[in-house]
């Protein structure tokens, strides 16, 4: 027998319907849509808004787990985790790290995924290794290199497919040609950690890389006499834009800068969150560095650098529309099919659609979670 969720609204690709019953079939997937009380149990939400499942497709840890950890039961419970969240799919995101430990983690995640029993694994993202020193970040510059395509090459056949979304520094040597190959293997390209040009960084995009990976962190700036890839990364088209909204990472203005730039279609929030994620204050670590996490910061330890965030993704949407930038619809929306698009996953997660896992959240006028659904269970709120 179906259930029908009755919500104050629910949010879909183009619009958003009001007053609404969105039907939940036996099989745990998404019916249809009735503007009329149905015939059937009935699940009120009448003061939220029913949307899709959030989606990170950037985040590295979270409740004292790190995908770096090479332990298939830390994922597990960082899966559950998210739930809390409001995130249904995910990305697990490595580190800059030795080939010998991206290796395993590609081989270890391969094997098991679709074992976690929360969020969904929907591939893998390399964040790393082949960037540069000047912008590393919280990433470890003795692993860094010029792109290798028979190291993605092994990463993609070790996850059994799984890696489909790697960063790259695009003024490095070889970019042209890797970024062709990991088309080749629907592997979308992102660029990140760089001191590229504007032109360096237009010349990655037109041969196929799509993403500016946490747009103004680790990157040239904008300048006027050299736009950089800030500049490009608000100018080019037909590319997706990370931030973390998470109030530290970018200003509210310049948040609002690349969303006027971009739209809401290729604005992507995610989280960057660190193991610290859900954990409170206190000593974490990232890699191999150590990390002070405090006053909503997590921080290298040796140098104060941001190392991460601990943001959580509903934090991102509530952030946004507390700031003023885009009405709660959008804001679903740059966290759920905004980046399941900017990943080509948007066939399976992102949208409400007939026929769908009827994975979806609802929140009230301000973003704040009141419930996660997984396949049409309840398993958070």
């Amino acid at each position: 027998m179906s259930v029908y969720i009755h919500a104050k609204s629910i949010i879909l690709d183009e619009k958003e319907v009001e007053k609404a019953y969105l039907e939940i079939k036996e099989d745990g997937r998404f019916g249809s849509i009735h503007f009329e009380k149905p015939d059937g149990e009935i699940i009120d939400y009448s003061d939220y808004h029913l949307a899709p499942g959030l989606v990170d497709t950037h985040i590295h840890g979270y409740a004292s787990h790190d995908v770096m950890d090479n332990d298939f039961e830390g994922i597990k419970t960082m899966s559950e985790g998210l739930l809390s969240c409001g995130v249904t799919s995910w990305l697990p995101t490595t580190l800059t790290d030795s080939t010998e430990n991206l290796d395993a983690v590609c081989e270890t995640i391969g094997k098991h995924a679709g074992q976690e029993s929360g969020a969904k694994i929907r591939g893998i993202f390399l964040e790393g290794p082949f960037f540069t020193e000047k912008y590393k970040g919280a990433q470890n510059p003795k692993y860094m290199s010029d792109p290798s395509i028979a190291k993605l090459d092994k990463w993609h056949s070790l996850s059994a497919g799984l890696v489909n979304k790697i960063a790259i520094a695009p003024e490095r040597d070889g970019v042209k040609e890797f970024i062709e190959f990991a088309k080749s293997k629907k592997i979308h390209t992102a660029l990140a950690h760089s001191d590229a040009t504007f032109q360096q960084a237009k010349d990655a995009v037109d041969v196929g890389a799509n993403i500016f990976v946490h747009v103004y962190n680790g990157m040239s700036g904008l300048h006027h006499r050299e736009p950089g890839m800030v500049g490009a990364a608000l100018d080019l088209k037909d590319v997706y834009a990370e931030m973390i909204c998470d109030g530290h990472h970018v200003h509210p203005v310049a948040a609002e800068i690349v969303v006027k730039a971009r739209g809401p279609q290729e604005t992507v929030l995610i989280t960057d969150c660190m193991r610290a994620g859900g954990m409170g204050e206190g000593l974490s670590r990232l890699g191999e560095f150590e990390v002070v996490v405090k006053d909503g910061t997590a921080r290298l330890k040796e140098s104060g650098s941001l190392a991460g965030s601990i943001l959580e993704l509903i934090e991102a949407v509530q952030n946004v529309v507390a700031w003023g930038l885009v009405a709660l619809p959008d804001a679903l929306r740059m966290a759920s099919l905004a980046p399941a698009n900017s990943v080509n996953i948007d066939h399976v997660c992102g949208s409400i659609a007939q026929g769908r896992a009827a994975d979806f959240i609802l929140v009230d006028d301000q973003g704040h979670l009141k419930a996660t659904y997984l396949d049409g269970q309840k398993r958070f709120g």
